[in-house]
């Protein structure tokens, strides 16, 4: 439950609230009683500081500003960005729109317009990209998606080379590519970097007929622009359409490289989630197998 604490630095709500999502974050559906539509996170603690928590939602705010399609961030009477406590929690507008599909399940519809879809949210990341790199960001402190972040001695989301599913064998082979990785990276001409979203997902992709929204920014920072590409592609990883996917994806993007980069950028993402879920369930859990093998089988995409 929400304790009252937290609510009444927003306002009274006119109905229960409703849980939708229990992740990283307990994120409610609310309707205050004048009216307004919202989501409230209950942050989990220790995850974000108070302050990434602020820069997060300053960044948001400053592109709904720019009319982005994302949630705006709603202030407390105080005006603060966030209640500021055990949890610390913020709300922000509802967007009243569908996920584009989920982990595990096939899109339905032909192929051509799941690839039209994807164009879309090429131009879409492109313009998320563009939009940030105008904005003021002033007041912005978030983690860093570098080559430290994602292939050092302690990476972001935990050593990936360490998830108790893997065999010693397939410990080698993501060490090895760990390096040529790190080689990749290095070789990068003049990589675009800056903010990124981080975990484009397509839970945090929403569609309403053909207009799309991004959602849940927690994981932002300012990293190689690139891996917002292997993020929206990570859960393609065993589609056999995979590669059509990833051209309309790089189509509408259009960057120089984006496409030749995408199985680096994927195998990048595929380490940091096989990092992630060791602290979060047991060692015996299938999902640690199952993040292991994606994390492999881009490994091998990697190398062909």
């Amino acid at each position: 439950m929400i304790p009252d604490a937290i609510l009444s630095q927003w306002g009274p709500l006119a109905a229960p609230p409703r849980l939708i999502r229990d992740r990283e974050n307990a994120v409610y559906e609310v309707q205050f009683a004048d009216g307004t539509h919202a989501a409230l996170r209950l942050h989990r603690t220790g995850y974000q500081s108070a302050e990434g928590i602020r820069s997060e939602l300053r960044w948001t705010e400053r592109l709904a500003d720019t009319g982005f399609p994302c949630p705006r961030p709603l202030r407390t009477k105080a005006g603060d960005l966030i209640a500021d406590g055990m949890p610390c929690a913020s709300v922000v507008t509802w967007i009243d729109a569908a996920p584009i599909g989920e982990n595990g399940v096939p899109f339905d519809g032909p192929l051509a317009e799941q690839c039209a879809l994807y164009e879309r949210l090429g131009r879409l990341i492109k313009r998320l990209h563009q939009t940030t790199d105008r904005l003021d960001q002033s007041g912005i402190t978030r983690p860093h998606w570098d080559l430290d972040a994602l292939l050092g001695p302690d990476p972001l989301w935990g050593r990936f080379w360490d998830n108790p599913a893997l065999a010693p064998a397939e410990v080698e082979t993501l060490l090895i590519a760990r390096g040529q990785a790190a080689e990749a990276l290095a070789a990068l001409e003049n990589p675009d970097i800056g903010l990124i979203h981080a975990d484009l997902l397509q839970e945090n992709i929403l569609q309403a007929d053909d207009a799309l929204s991004l959602i849940d920014f927690d994981d932002s920072g300012m990293g190689y622009r690139l891996y917002d590409l292997g993020t929206a592609l990570i859960q393609h990883a065993e589609n056999p359409d995979l590669d059509s996917l990833a051209d309309a994806l790089c189509r509408g993007y259009d960057a120089p490289g984006a496409r030749a980069a995408v199985p680096l950028f994927m195998m990048l993402r595929a380490f940091a989630s096989c990092g992630w879920i060791i602290s979060r369930t047991g060692a015996d859990d299938p999902r640690q197998r199952f993040y292991a093998e994606r994390a492999l089988r881009c490994v091998d995409r990697f190398q062909a």
